[in-house]
């Protein structure tokens, strides 16, 4: 028993020391030595595995050796796995939702902010950075429409959207409010000629964003047809409507070629490199 009770407490250690990172040397001439945290959020029906591919991509490259992780469980409540210590340089989160098929989008805001709310209780940060994947970036969208006015919590500096659904899904089955409308289109300004109920709710952003404080990157994939294999292009470039007004800048990058399907961008060696430079490059 003792030594069963000995080998469980070894790997709780060991968990700590990999989640808290183990000794990666710094690229401190390419990357800027910052102690803001970045938040990655996944997609629908995952978890944090899928973050995994883009954290280790910015592990390897030399910009941080310290990784946690966030456990939501499916009444909200946060979990943080792992430490950051003091001083800590380019710190991520691995944020992971317990119920991660939620199509309320108004609980993705709650829990992101009882995310960055737990961070800031045990770390006192001043900023963030944010990065989502598919629905992740509802997180995202939903965090500033709860937070924009708020001075308490940390300032949102940079944001990475990847492969989001923004103007609606264009699947059976989801609800009116967020299903994609029928021949949709943009105009030059990425506002879109019909909006569902949700989309609508977004565009409070353009009034209530932080003027010239958020840097946006949205990145996308087309395999072909303007897609890429499960959002329309039209709905995924709809954000530059929602923030473009506000934002510090807005960029868009689009990626083709297998891995640019909507399940393969966030493990596409080409959407990590074009992340960590956006994020974290000199």
């Amino acid at each position: 028993m003792r030594l069963k009770k000995s080998l469980g407490w070894l790997l709780v250690g060991l968990l700590a020391f990999v989640l808290s990172g183990c000794g990666t040397q710094l690229n401190t001439k390419k990357y800027v030595q910052s102690t803001t945290p970045t938040l990655f959020f996944h997609g629908g029906g995952s978890n944090y595995h899928a973050e995994e591919h883009m954290v280790d991509a910015a592990k390897k490259a030399g910009v941080t050796n310290t990784v946690i992780r966030a456990m939501v469980d499916k009444r909200g409540h946060v979990k943080l796995v792992g430490t950051i210590k003091k001083g800590a340089i380019n710190p991520i989160v691995e944020v992971n939702y317990a119920n991660n098929r939620q199509l309320n989008y108004r609980k993705h805001g709650q829990w992101a902010t009882n995310v960055v709310v737990a961070l800031q209780k045990q770390y006192q940060i001043k900023n963030i950075n944010l990065v989502g994947h598919s629905l992740g970036n509802i997180s995202l969208i939903y965090y500033s429409l709860e937070n924009a006015q708020r001075t308490d919590l940390p300032k949102v500096r940079k944001q990475v959207d990847i492969a989001g659904h923004f103007a609606g899904l264009d699947f059976k089955g989801v609800p009116a409010s967020i299903q994609q409308p029928a021949n949709l289109k943009l105009n030059a300004a990425g506002k879109p000629n019909h909006m569902n109920a949700t989309y609508r709710e977004m565009t409070k952003l353009r009034r209530t964003l932080p003027k010239n404080q958020i840097q946006i990157l949205n990145l996308y994939g087309n395999i072909g047809g303007h897609t890429d294999g499960t959002v329309p292009n039209v709905s995924l470039l709809s954000l530059k409507y929602l923030v473009a007004n506000r934002a510090k800048s807005y960029r868009e990058k689009q990626f083709t070629g297998k891995l640019a399907r909507h399940s393969k961008l966030h493990s596409n060696p080409q959407v990590d490199r074009t992340l960590i430079q956006f994020l974290w490059g000199k």
